[in-house]
Formats: C-alpha cells, sequence, structure tokens
C-alpha cells in the first residue's frame, strides 16, 4: 500500500510528460505546414518553426522528448508528404541534432547559460549535418524530379559564383539552417520561463 501511495506521484508526471510531449508534436505537426518562402533563397527551400516545439520539450521533459516530438511530426507529416519520405527522414535527422544536445547539457547543468550553450551547439550541429544529409540523401532523390542543372540554376540565380552542389549548400542551405535553430532558439528563451510552469503542472 506505501508503495503504491509513493508510486502515485511519479505516475501523475509520467502521464503528463506524456501528454504533454503529445501536445507539443501536435503543434510542431501543424507549425511544419505552415512553411513561408524567405528572401535570398531558392524557392524550394521553406521556413517553419517546428523545431520550436521540440526544444521547448527537450528543456521541459528531457532530450528524448525532444526528439520524440521531432519523430511525431515527421511521421505525420509523411500521410501528405510529395517527397517519398526522404524530406522527413532528414527533417527528423537534423531535428535531432539540435534538440538533442540542447536538451542533454541543460540537463546536466540548469540554467539559461547552459539552455543557451546547448541550443547553439545544436543549432551548428544541425546545420552542418545539413549539408551532408542534403548532398548524400535528399537531392539524390530530388534530381529525379528536377535535374540538377536547374536545381543549381536556381541557386546561381541569387548567386551566380554557384558552380557545384557543395558550393549551394555550403553558402546557403548551411548558413539557413543555421540561423533557422537561432530563431528557434530566440523565442524559446523568451516564452519558456513562462510556459514551463504550465507544461510541468505548476500553476496555480
Amino acid at each position: 500500500m506505501t508503495q503504491t501511495t509513493s508510486n502515485a506521484p511519479r505516475a501523475r508526471v509520467n502521464v503528463r510528460k506524456l501528454t504533454m510531449t503529445a501536445m507539443l508534436s501536435a503543434v510542431a505537426t501543424v507549425l511544419m505546414f505552415l512553411s513561408f518562402n524567405v528572401p535570398l533563397m531558392p524557392s524550394f527551400i521553406k521556413l517553419d518553426f517546428s523545431e520550436l516545439p521540440a526544444l521547448i520539450a527537450s528543456f521541459a521533459f528531457g532530450p528524448v522528448c525532444g526528439v520524440t516530438v521531432c519523430l511525431v511530426k515527421n511521421l505525420v507529416n509523411l500521410l501528405f508528404t510529395t517527397t517519398g519520405g526522404v524530406g522527413e527522414l532528414s527533417n527528423f535527422l537534423l531535428g535531432a541534432c539540435f534538440v538533442l544536445p540542447a536538451g542533454l547539457i541543460y540537463k546536466l547543468h540548469k540554467g539559461r547559460r547552459s539552455a543557451l550553450i546547448g541550443s547553439l551547439i545544436g543549432a551548428a550541429a544541425m546545420s552542418v549535418v545539413s549539408v551532408f544529409s542534403n548532398y548524400f540523401v535528399v537531392y539524390p532523390i530530388y534530381t529525379a524530379f528536377m535535374p540538377m542543372e536547374t536545381i543549381l540554376g536556381m541557386y546561381r540565380a541569387i548567386n551566380p559564383n554557384v558552380q557545384t552542389l557543395w558550393d549551394a549548400l555550403i553558402w546557403f542551405n548551411m548558413p539557413f539552417t543555421f540561423v533557422k535553430g537561432l530563431c528557434s532558439v530566440a523565442i524559446a528563451f523568451v516564452i519558456y520561463k513562462p510556459l514551463s510552469p504550465i507544461l510541468k503542472g505548476l500553476h496555480r
């Protein structure tokens, strides 16, 4: 009887964690659909803030929950995909590279400084990995629908010095992905403190 009573708070915490992870996954899924074009980038590259709920989940409940949000949003997006799942796989890998180090560092050393360091490391990791995931996975699939010269032509229309896909990914995709991560970090730092008690059920 004593053991059952002592386990009750833990059970409530686990249920709340699952519930909030599901809610944040739903928000991330919606945000993934609300993508938009940005200046100085080819039209097929779009910006969304679907990593933001995953980052918040990683801070609030740990890195596993953050990665779970990344996974769920991409699994749902598979139902509507036009990329054959390749774009979703890449998005999941990049999201995991972002929120995993952020959540791990924050879990080990609580505080705004640790959260910032972890988030910046995650954003940098995401931007670097994006170069290789796009070069070896995403763009080879896209060339089945659009010739590589056409793809490079869209980059060259913005920067005529682009000669190879490596050029395009390093000059465009890598900084774009890093800035995308920084946007999520900035928003998270504004909203996490007032949101945290609600997520954890500590508000009155």
